[in-house]
C-alpha cells in the first residue's frame, strides 16, 4: 500500500498530510500543522521562508517516522501563487520573499501594461495586471542590489523543493501565475520578461509540467520528490470529483476563486477586461478563472474579535434574516485594513446599506456577500468561454459551511457538491500517485476522490427574496 506525504501551504498555515492508496480509495491523514506568520519589516510585509521550512521539515521527518522504517513512494510541495524568492549565483538565498499584500507593487503595476500593453500581455499570458502578480513585484525591484545580484527565480513551492533535494526545478501551475509564463506554449515568455527589462537569466530552466521527478530527499534519500500541482489552486482543481465535463468550481478559501476547466485559453479583450485569468492546469486543461477575495473578510474579522470559533460564528450567522447587508468582497478597502468590522461597517455605510448589529450580522453580510460575488463571477466566466456549467464544484474551506454552499446553490440556480475540504492536499497526494504509476487519467484522479470523499449536494431553492437581494447587489457593484 503506497503512502504519499503531501506539503501543503497556505497563506494562513501549513500542514504535512500522508495520504495512503488502497483498492482506489485515498485516505488522508494530516500528520503535522504549523503556523505561517508573515513578518512586517521597516522595508515591508516578508514571508519567513526559513521558519516554514524548519516547520515541513519537522512535518516530514515525523510522517515518515510514523511508516515505521518503510519509505514514502512521494513528497509534493503546492503553495499560494505569484510569490517567489532569489538565489545567488551559489545557490543562495537572497533576502526573505516578498509577500503579496504587500503595497509597493502599486505603481509597477501600471508600469507592467505601459511597457508592453494590457491588450498584447493578456494575448501571451493569459493574465490581466494585478499588483499581486510576479511581474508587478520584479519591476517594483528594478534597479534594486537584490535584483541586481539574482541569479535565479524560484517560486515558493519550488524553492522548498531545491532545499529539499538540492536540484532546481520550476513547475508549470505554480509559473503560470507569475504573468511571465506564455499561456499557450507553457514556457517562460522572453518576449515579455525582456521588454519588462527583468533579467532573462532568472528563468533558466524552463518549466516541467506536474508529476516530475525532481530528486530524492537530502535528509532521506530513500525518498523522491515530485512536482505536483505546485500551485494550490491546481491541485485543489484537480481533485474536484466531476463526472461532467461542463462544471463550475469555486476554490473557496482566503480567496475565492470561481472558474471554469477549459481545453484553451480566451483571450479575448472582454475577458481581461473583466479580470479573468488563464493559469495552467493538470494534463494541458487551463483553468479560467477570476480572483476574488474570499474569506478573508471573515478570518480578519475572527483577528478582531480575539480569534472567535469559526463553527460559532457560522452558525449564530445562520440564524440571521439573509441579505440585510452587502458589500463588495473585493473593495480595495478590505486589502490589508487594521479593524476588518469596522470596514465592513463603513462600506455599508457608504452604499446606503443597513450597518451589521453584531458579529452575526456582520458574518451573515460576509457570506452574503461573497455568494452574490460567486455568481456574478461564475456568470462572466460562462459568457465569456461560451459554456454553461451544469453543477457547482465547491472545493476548500468554504466546503465545510453548509450556509455559504447553500447561498451558492440557490444564487446560481445550480446544484451545488461541496468537497472535499482538503481539496489541494487531495489533488496533490493523488498526482503524485499518479506520476508514481499507482493511476492514469486526471478522470481517474477524479473517480478516486469521488470514492473516497464523496461531494455533499446542496439543491438550488427559488426564491424572490434571492433574487431581488441579487439585484440589490449588482445595482451596488454598479455605483463603484
Amino acid at each position: 500500500m503506497p503512502a504519499f506525504l503531501a506539503v501543503d501551504l497556505g497563506a494562513e498555515s501549513g500542514r504535512v498530510l500522508r495520504g495512503d492508496l488502497r483498492d482506489g480509495r485515498l485516505a488522508v491523514t494530516e500528520v503535522h500543522r504549523f503556523v505561517n506568520r508573515p513578518v512586517a519589516l521597516p522595508s515591508g510585509l516578508h514571508w519567513d521562508v526559513l521558519a516554514l521550512f524548519a516547520d515541513l521539515s519537522t512535518g516530514i521527518a515525523g510522517a515518515l517516522s510514523g511508516l515505521r522504517g518503510e519509505a514514502a513512494a512521494g513528497v509534493g510541495i503546492d503553495a499560494w501563487g505569484n510569490d517567489f524568492a532569489l538565489l545567488d549565483r551559489d545557490g543562495h538565498l537572497l533576502g526573505n520573499p516578498w509577500h503579496y499584500r504587500d503595497r509597493r507593487t502599486a505603481a509597477s503595476t501600471a508600469l507592467v501594461a505601459e511597457r508592453i500593453g494590457a491588450a498584447g500581455l493578456y494575448r501571451t499570458t493569459g493574465t490581466p495586471p494585478l499588483p499581486i502578480n510576479t511581474a508587478s513585484q520584479l519591476v517594483a525591484m528594478e534597479g534594486s542590489p537584490q535584483l541586481d545580484a539574482a541569479d535565479r527565480l524560484l517560486m515558493l513551492p519550488d524553492l522548498f523543493g531545491y532545499w529539499l533535494t538540492g536540484n532546481l526545478a520550476t513547475e508549470q501551475t505554480i509559473a503560470s501565475t507569475s504573468q511571465l509564463l506564455d499561456v499557450s506554449s507553457r514556457t517562460w515568455a522572453t518576449g515579455v520578461i525582456d521588454r519588462l527589462g527583468i533579467p532573462r537569466r532568472l528563468f533558466a530552466g524552463g518549466v516541467v509540467p506536474a508529476g516530475t521527478a525532481v530528486g530524492k530527499l537530502l535528509a532521506h534519500p530513500a525518498v523522491p520528490l515530485w512536482t505536483v500541482a505546485g500551485h494550490d489552486t491546481a491541485a485543489a482543481v484537480a481533485a474536484v470529483p466531476a463526472t461532467t465535463p461542463a462544471f463550475g468550481y469555486i476554490s473557496a478559501g482566503t480567496w475565492s476563486l470561481v472558474g471554469l476547466e477549459l481545453d484553451a485559453p480566451v483571450l479575448s479583450d472582454a475577458a481581461r477586461l473583466a479580470g479573468f485569468s488563464n493559469e495552467a492546469g493538470v494534463d494541458g486543461t487551463i483553468r479560467f478563472l477570476r480572483n476574488g477575495t474570499g474569506l478573508w473578510l471573515l478570518q480578519r474579522c475572527r483577528a478582531a474579535w480575539g480569534d472567535a470559533p469559526y463553527g460559532e460564528l457560522v452558525a449564530a450567522a445562520a440564524e440571521v434574516p439573509g441579505f440585510r447587508s452587502l458589500v463588495d468582497p473585493d473593495d480595495p478597502a478590505f486589502v490589508a485594513p487594521a479593524d476588518m468590522p469596522a470596514e465592513l461597517a463603513a462600506a455599508c455605510r457608504d452604499a446606503g446599506e443597513p450597518v451589521p448589529a453584531d458579529r452575526a450580522a456582520v458574518v451573515r453580510c460576509v457570506l452574503d456577500s461573497i455568494a452574490c460575488k460567486q455568481r456574478w463571477t461564475l456568470e462572466r466566466a460562462e459568457e465569456l468561454a461560451g459554456l454553461r456549467a451544469e453543477v457547482v464544484h465547491i472545493v476548500g474551506g468554504g466546503a465545510a459551511s453548509p450556509l455559504l454552499c447553500q447561498l451558492t446553490a440557490d444564487l446560481t440556480g445550480r446544484p451545488v457538491l461541496a468537497g472535499p475540504v482538503e481539496a489541494t492536499a487531495v489533488g496533490n497526494l493523488l498526482i503524485q500517485a499518479r506520476a508514481a504509476g499507482e493511476l492514469g487519467s486526471l478522470r481517474d484522479l477524479r473517480e478516486v476522490v469521488a470514492r473516497s470523499l464523496p461531494p455533499v449536494r446542496f439543491e438550488p431553492r427559488a426564491s424572490g427574496a434571492t433574487e431581488t437581494a441579487y439585484a440589490r447587489f449588482l445595482a451596488l457593484l454598479d455605483k463603484q
